[in-house]
Order: C-alpha cells, then sequence, then structure tokens
C-alpha cells in the first residue's frame, strides 16, 4: 500500500530519491524518475502518476535523460498481437493494454503509421488470403479469418483482396489490370492499374520481361492494354521518376500482409532527398526487433518509387538490394539529393510511351 502523498513525493523528487511514482512537468509535457538528474521544476507545475502508463496516457511523454522506459513500443506490440488472434473492437483492445480508446488510438497510429482499424482490417485479409489458399471454403475462410458474417466480408473483399474471393483464388480470374509499358531514363517502365489504383510499377531493361511478370502475378486476370487515358498516368508515374521532389498524388492500391502495409505506409512518410536504415525504420512502425522483416517487406515492394523503398540503406550508409537494380537506387538517390539541394541532373532521355 502506498503511504506517500504529494508532499512527500515532491521532497523524494526534491532529495532525488524515491521509487514507486514518476512526475510530469506540466510546461514541458516530460514525465520523470524521482531521481532525474535535472534541474528541479517548480511545484506548482509539477503532477505525480503512479506509472509510466498513466503519465503517458496524460498526454506526457518520457524524460530522455533519467532513463524513464517508453513503453508504448511494448504496448502497440501487444495490442499487435492481440489483433493477430483476434477480431476486437478498439475499446477491447485499449482496455487490454491499460489505456482509454482515445489515448491508445493516437499512440498506435503514432507507433505504426496506421489506425488499429486498419491494422485489424489488413489482418483479416491477411488471415482470409491464408484461408483461401489453402482451399478451404470461402464460408469457412470467411469465419476462420476472423469476420463476424459473411456481408462484412464481401463488403471488404473486393478493397483488401483486390477482387471478389473467387476471383482472387483463380489467380485473378475476370478481374481487369490495365497495363502500359514506357520509356524513362531509368530504362523501361511498367505501370499497372486495378479499378483502385497503381499496383505495380516495374523498372527494367527488356519490357518484353516486364510483362511476363505482370501476368505471372495476375495470371488469370484479364490485362487491358494502354490507350489514350492511361498514357497519361504513365506520363505521370514516368514524371515521378524523373521529378521526385515535386507532387505527385498518384492512387496506390497495394495489399500485403498487416505487417508489409505498416512498413510500405512508413516508407512514403520519409522525404524525397532523405534517407532512413532498416533498423530505424524498425524502430518507426514500433517493432525494434524487425529490422530482418522491414528488410523483407521492402523486397515485396512492387510499386517503385510511389513507395519509396529506394530510401532504405544499411546502417554504415551503403546500398543493399533493390529489386530494380542497386544501380538504380543509387541513381534515384543522387537524383533526389541533387532536386533537395536545386541541381538539375543532366543527360536525361527523354520519356515516351509504348
Amino acid at each position: 500500500m502506498d503511504l506517500m502523498n504529494d508532499d512527500d513525493r515532491w521532497q523524494a523528487v526534491l532529495d532525488r530519491r524515491g521509487e514507486g511514482f514518476v512526475y510530469g512537468v506540466v510546461t514541458t509535457g516530460v514525465y520523470c524518475r524521482p531521481s532525474c538528474p535535472s534541474r528541479r521544476p517548480r511545484r506548482e507545475n509539477v503532477r505525480f502518476f503512479p506509472s509510466p502508463a498513466d503519465a503517458e496516457q496524460a498526454g506526457l511523454r518520457a524524460c530522455r535523460r533519467c532513463g524513464v522506459p517508453d513503453e508504448r513500443p511494448a504496448l502497440v506490440a501487444q495490442a499487435c498481437t492481440l489483433l493477430d488472434d483476434a477480431d476486437l473492437t478498439l475499446a477491447e483492445v485499449a482496455s487490454a493494454v491499460g489505456m482509454s480508446p482515445y489515448h491508445f488510438h493516437r499512440v498506435f497510429k503514432a507507433e505504426t503509421g496506421i489506425t488499429p482499424k486498419a491494422y485489424a482490417a489488413a489482418r483479416r485479409a491477411e488471415r482470409a488470403r491464408r484461408h483461401l489458399d489453402a482451399d478451404q471454403p470461402v464460408t469457412d475462410a470467411i469465419y476462420a479469418a476472423g469476420f463476424g458474417s459473411n456481408g462484412r466480408f464481401y463488403a471488404e473483399s473486393t478493397e483488401r483482396l483486390g477482387m471478389t474471393p473467387s476471383q482472387y483464388r483463380a489467380g485473378g480470374a475476370d478481374a481487369h489490370v490495365r497495363f502500359a509499358v514506357g520509356e524513362c531514363d531509368l530504362g523501361s517502365i511498367l505501370v499497372a492499374t486495378t479499378d483502385k489504383g497503381v499496383c505495380a510499377i516495374e523498372l527494367g531493361d527488356d519490357p518484353d520481361e516486364l510483362v511476363r511478370s505482370l501476368q505471372d502475378r495476375f495470371h488469370a486476370a484479364e490485362l487491358v492494354g494502354d490507350d489514350a487515358e492511361f498514357d497519361e498516368l504513365v506520363a505521370r508515374v514516368v514524371a515521378l521518376v524523373e521529378h521526385p521532389t515535386a507532387n505527385h498524388d498518384l492512387p496506390i492500391d497495394v495489399r500485403g500482409t498487416a505487417f508489409q502495409e505498416r512498413v510500405w505506409q512508413a516508407l512514403r512518410q520519409i522525404p524525397a532527398g532523405e534517407t532512413t536504415t532498416y533498423s530505424k525504420l524498425a524502430v518507426a512502425i514500433g517493432a525494434p526487433t524487425s529490422t530482418r522483416a522491414v528488410a523483407g517487406a521492402c523486397a515485396a515492394n512492387h510499386v517503385a518509387v510511389a513507395i519509396p523503398c529506394h530510401r532504405v540503406v544499411r546502417t554504415d550508409g551503403s546500398l543493399s538490394g533493390y529489386r530494380w537494380g542497386v544501380e538504380r537506387k543509387a541513381a534515384l538517390l543522387e537524383r533526389e539529393a541533387s532536386n533537395a539541394a536545386g541541381v538539375r541532373p543532366d543527360n536525361r532521355r527523354t520519356s515516351r510511351v509504348r
């Protein structure tokens, strides 16, 4: 039983001793241990909390100097585990990790880059894909994935799978994928879209090989060649490659595991002209021990430049593997750095659409 009152706690702060509580400074928005070596705050600005979690819920952040552990990554990881295993409401998950629904929503989005609802939807879709791939009946797959009803599943299936469950199982049967191949100064570029948005931006040296790769991914879909309207979209993508610092609001239609989508969302937050490392990206999504999985998610990206996985480098700054070639990765980074500095690269080929 805690017999200390606030006067006792304040004296402990002045003496730099004591455990079992933290104090927050409302003027700085920081909370500390009683033993923190920082300059003592004014008493009227101090509030006491039983634990770091209580201080976090009040909107304060951990002091870096006194080593108060930041519990948010661990709590978010716990929440992700709960959502991995069951279809829970926001209030249920928030209660399980000891937060209010509002505070949990804010912390989860800050740590992962997506909302709890988006994460849960991606996990349900991932489970549905797994069960459909295992040739389970659609109804069994619906309930095994955590959907409460057929109606709820079919309301989400086209958005999450890109097509109906039957089409997905049949490799995209009866689905329409529009595509075209163009040329830019990095070689050939293939752009493909569904009704939702761009599902592929692939770079390469052989246009025919790019098309064959698309056919392998959507082997049963109807692949529709380009037209004048689609050429305009390809031109926008080429502009994105050649002028990466400009504002290009392309509709993106990508689907992966919940973890992959968290990584891809975080990648889109990296400004042109800047880079990060795989380990820093893992920390940014609240999974600091998942550096290798982050690298795998980058490698699984099929949308070059629009989801800028080329902006992730090794800890020593060297370039690692890139789906479309390390040379292209280096060229993209050099171009972005030059554009950010106001220098226009020379010797660019004129883009054209095939």
